[in-house]
């Protein structure tokens, strides 16, 4: 296994409502110990940024263990690209439509979720990090959670007794607190957790430790860096989060002019300049154009890589406690994002659209017994798929109005024959970088997407064109896959209830 030092050297040289339910054995077997349940998430993390998936840019060797020890899952996809729709989507099973956070909605905290199906099965509940869903978490015995977005330096935390401010950095401390709710939890309990990070969301300011981590890394360029969009709709050229022209000052760490204060620095920190006095090889130098565009991406992934840094190592901390303290043999331990990231692909950052780098979520899983070490699933699961999985694993039925599916099965190396071979996904706010609002269905060659404002649609075959740099919608060769996919497509949001 390679060390990330040893990765960063070789780049660097080569360029309410829920009734009690007690816990019952399965039908037909002894009673089992109940599992501890581990749930870490990250903001952000592009599976592209994680070594376990072959990351040509990053190396994550904590959250590899969890991939060496348990499953690793190659096609994972979020159903609405964004933070707080996904975590809804999370903590309930249930696509946006249903859950009532479809952009950014107050999350309704009356309604059914994971942690109070657990809570009243006897789990000691608890969230830590990251909540962004507005309402107070409900069905935790214990949270402590950021306002909003929160912040990366001597971050507040909401608790049921107020706003606490802490000193340090936000990953760190959000570890700290995890590892404190292990160790005061009740021990005739098995426990739920929630750790969540706000790493690696914007401004992505790293911690003093690794913030020089990547200054003389030269990362590598993705495939699609210079993406020209042709043969896209009008929504890939109109998204206003591309490297070169979005990316403001403050997202780049530039210093303002002494003097400057309150909105003024602020108006100045907005600001994107498309020509720059910047260091390059320890003295400054104008650049634009391709060459400013090429320092902008590096100056973003230093700081976007420096920030996993800080989460892997906080995986690492948590799983040592585990293991040193007895717990890991029955802890199942899940490591996630809400979602995917452009990490300058087709020259965004940002996420939003249904392209693959934004819709696909890392998923690495752990249950020592349960599930193989080094095994991986190609199995088609979404994050709806999340709470019926756990709630499966921990004994306890799937309540019929969840719409996700346990993917038990496929943790035991099992593939039911009716397992989904075509996912829905459905973005819905057009203020976000100018993303265009759109929903589509990806099958496991095929992707068929309809920009419904627009009038527009696309179709890539990611056989032939894993990228999605071709639209195929009006080549003639494909015409019976539309027609297929556009059947598919209908079928899936009459099934799921969703209209326009």
């Amino acid at each position: 296994m390679t060390s990330r030092r040893a990765f960063l050297k070789d780049v660097a040289l080569g360029a309410a409502g829920v009734a009690a339910t007690e816990w019952m054995p399965r039908p037909g077997g002894a009673a089992e110990v109940r599992p501890n349940i581990l749930f870490i998430m990250s903001d952000d993390h592009a599976a592209h940024a994680i070594s376990a998936y072959g990351s040509k840019v990053n190396q994550t060797p904590q959250i590899d263990r969890l991939a060496r020890g348990g499953m690793r899952f190659d096609n994972c996809f979020v159903t609405n690209s964004i933070c707080s729709p996904s975590r809804a989507a999370i903590l309930t099973g249930k696509y946006a439509h249903v859950n009532g956070v479809t952009e950014w909605q107050r999350f309704d905290g009356s309604q059914p979720t994971l942690p109070k199906h657990l809570q009243a099965a006897g789990y000691h509940t608890g969230i830590i990090g990251k909540w962004h869903l507005t309402s107070d978490p409900t069905g935790f015995d214990h949270w402590q959670v950021l306002p909003g977005q929160g912040a990366y330096n001597d971050p507040v935390f909401l608790t049921p007794g107020g706003k606490q401010q802490h000193k340090g950095y936000c990953t760190d401390l959000i570890a700290d607190f995890s590892l404190e709710f292990l160790k005061s939890r009740p021990k005739d309990k098995p426990f739920l957790l929630f750790c969540h990070h706000k790493a690696p969301h914007r401004p992505w300011v790293p911690d003093e430790k690794h913030a020089r981590m990547f200054e003389n890394v030269a990362v590598p360029e993705p495939a699609t860096f210079n993406d020209d969009y042709s043969t896209r709709s009008r929504a890939a050229a109109e998204a206003a989060m591309r490297i070169d022209q979005h990316l403001t000052r403050a997202d780049l760490k530039m210093k303002p002019p002494a003097g400057l204060k309150g909105e003024e620095a602020a108006q100045w920190n907005r600001g994107v300049d498309m020509e720059m006095d910047v260091p390059v090889g320890g003295e400054k130098k104008k650049l634009s154009g391709a060459a400013l565009k090429k320092w902008k991406y590096q100056r973003y992934m230093q700081d976007y890589l420096a920030c996993v840094a800080s989460v892997d190592d906080s995986v690492g901390r948590l799983l040592d406690d585990l293991d040193q303290s007895g717990l890991a043999a029955n802890t199942l331990v899940i490591y996630t994002s809400d979602q995917g990231f452009f990490l300058g692909d087709h020259n965004w950052f940002d996420k939003r659209f249904m392209y693959e780098e934004s819709l696909r979520m890392p998923f690495l899983v752990r249950w020592p017994g349960r599930i193989q070490p080094g095994s991986v699933s190609k199995g088609m699961i979404l994050n709806v798929d999340f709470a019926p999985t756990l709630l499966d694993a921990a004994g306890l039925s799937v309540p019929g109005d969840m719409q996700g599916r346990s993917f038990l099965p496929l943790l035991r190396g099992e593939t039911p024959a009716d397992w989904r071979t075509a996912m829905y996904y459905r973005y819905y706010d057009p203020r976000g970088h100018h993303v265009a609002p759109h929903y589509g269905v990806r099958t496991e060659r095929y992707k068929l997407v309809y920009f419904n404002l627009l009038g527009e649609w696309e179709l890539f075959d990611l056989a032939k064109d894993p990228h999605e740099l071709r639209n195929v919608y009006a080549d003639p060769a494909y015409a019976s896959i539309v027609k297929e996919l556009t059947a598919e497509l209908d079928r899936l949001r009459k099934e799921l209830n969703d209209r326009e």
